[in-house]
């Protein structure tokens, strides 16, 4: 009888051997891991979307017609900004959630760790189904990334079919992340953590999941709508059927409006850990910057139809958009004012996240007057769907959300890999992206107030010197990203060993809430918290 459980024990102890090679990162539900692949994969995805954004300024280089049809076109501009947005950006945010949070708040990990690893997994999945798409009989989806009725509908190719899964499983993913990380952050903190005591990128982040568990399923019957018009006899956007093709505007921007913000929330929370620390002083109105979080979160609701002043509303609705999407200037100011405020009198210096930081504050500053700019009802009737819009979101989010990601990613590497990274080398990531981000997306302001449309694959001859200039900058930027997938693999492979602080003199600060010492598996025991 012993015989036959000394082989179940056996059996049971082979079992639970941790599994080795691929199937440790397909099977690992540790918080880190999922935060590297989440980071990898977003990486990818940004080539991957930078490839795509190349296509288009090579096209747009001169007038005429030169590299790709025009369909092609539209279908590059389309995934190149579904790519962006839910491959490039959320991934990378969601990664950075599941390395920091359980270490900022003193858990051992995320709360629901299978949840973890699922909606991780789903998401390679989704993005393959989107590509493939482009391989289709009757090409990728080709309506733009808002992907407006009737021509994601009547007009589109049988492909959007496998657009609305993928967006469902994106949706899916989402989803768990984002339910993962608020039961993390209310449940699992270290005792004496109140919420005023959470560092900043944990309150944008709780912020953030629930703003994404709003909007979600939003999205979701919005995709569903579009495929049952498509391929189920319905007319929820068929005017001949009774429908409305606004109505599908007011569904989608109820959704899109708060995930430009799900966009730029935690890179506020990493801008509020890098400028402190780079300063050497506490970060200034820390509650102010709390509720001005959650204004902006809240006023997002109420603002989708700033995208629609065209589709002829009545004046009251026109000037309540207005009104409302000004007043986000306001918290969206105060942040702005505490970054400047923490830095004034500091004991400044300019190492690579700092420097990515300070980019972030003043460009993403334009990005924000030029959004202004837009909220005004009568102006914008002038700059809808022109190169100024384009210009607008790109510094939002190129200059604003793609820069927070690589300003955290040079800030916590060092913590991640116990390696530093070349500081020589990051520097000139930092100069040929800042330079090239602005030869890129700043002429397009002018090609916009001069009148060039969006999403078009040819131009009149007036405007052919700036599209020049701009594919130009598009092409050093994306090069420029190159070198820093350079400097994060020679971090990992040959870095110097950094050493426990790795920013010295930053005292008092989040890095107080990380461990002196971060072997692999060591945040089991919550710091102090004071």
């Amino acid at each position: 009888m012993s015989s036959i459980s000394d082989v179940q024990i056996d059996h049971d102890d082979h079992h639970h051997a941790p599994p080795k090679g691929l199937m440790r990162w397909v099977l690992t539900t540790n918080h880190k891991d999922i935060g590297s692949m989440y980071l990898w994969f977003s990486f990818a995805m940004f080539l991957t979307g930078g490839a795509m954004a190349m296509v288009i300024r090579a096209e747009l280089f001169q007038p005429g017609l030169q590299f790709v049809e025009p369909n092609f076109f539209n279908q590059m501009t389309t995934v190149h900004g579904l790519i962006m947005v839910f491959g490039a950006v959320m991934p990378a945010f969601t990664g950075l959630a599941n390395w920091l949070i359980p270490m900022m708040i003193g858990a051992p990990d995320m709360a629901l760790p299978r949840m973890n690893n699922w909606s991780f997994w789903i998401l390679p999945f989704a993005f393959a189904i989107l590509l493939a798409s482009l391989f289709m009989e009757g090409g990728g989806p080709n309506f733009g990334w808002t992907f407006y009725a009737p021509l994601s509908t009547t007009y589109a190719p049988d492909s959007v079919a496998l657009f609305v899964f993928s967006v469902h499983i994106m949706g899916i993913s989402s989803i768990m992340g984002a339910i993962n990380v608020i039961v993390t952050i209310m449940n699992m903190r270290a005792p004496g953590m109140t919420y005023m005591k959470l560092p900043l990128f944990v309150w944008t982040w709780l912020i953030t999941a629930f703003l994404l568990i709003a909007v979600m399923p939003v999205l979701a019957g919005v995709v569903t709508m579009v495929l049952t018009d498509k391929f189920f006899g319905t007319s929820f956007f068929d005017a001949a059927g009774g429908g409305d093709p606004v109505l599908f505007q007011h569904i989608f921007w109820f959704f899109g409006h708060p995930e430009v913000y799900i966009m730029i929330l935690p890179s506020f929370g990493i801008i509020s850990a890098i400028v402190p620390a780079f300063s050497r002083k506490k970060l200034f109105g820390y509650a102010s910057m709390v509720y001005a979080t959650a204004s902006i979160a809240g006023l997002s609701f109420i603002v989708w139809a700033h995208h629609m002043f065209t589709t002829g509303m009545p004046v009251q609705a026109e000037l309540f958009f207005m009104y409302c999407t000004m007043l986000i200037s306001v918290p969206t100011g105060v942040k702005v004012f505490n970054w400047v405020a923490t830095m004034w009198r500091g004991a400044i210096s300019f190492e690579t996240p700092m420097l990515f930081a300070l980019a972030f504050i003043v460009l993403f500053t334009i990005g924000g007057f030029s959004g202004l700019m837009l909220a005004i009802t009568p102006v914008d009737f002038q700059y809808h769907d022109t190169y100024f819009v384009v210009a607008h979101f790109h510094y939002v989010l190129v200059s604003g959300a793609i820069f927070s990601i690589m300003a955290a990613c040079y800030f916590w590497l060092p913590k991640w890999t116990g390696k530093m990274y070349d500081e020589g080398l990051a520097k000139l990531h930092f100069w040929c992206s800042l330079i090239s981000v602005n030869v890129l997306f700043f002429p397009m302001h002018f090609l916009g107030l001069g009148g060039m449309p969006r999403r078009i694959p040819d131009y009149a001859l007036q405007f052919a010197d700036v599209n020049a200039i701009v594919s130009l900058g598009g092409f050093a930027f994306g090069l420029s990203q190159l070198i820093f997938l350079a400097v994060v693999i020679k971090c990992i492979r040959s870095g110097e060993p950094a050493t426990a602080k790795p920013w010295e003199g930053a005292e008092g600060l989040e890095w107080d809430l990380l461990p002196a010492k971060a072997p692999y598996h060591s945040f089991s025991t919550p710091p102090e918290v004071k």
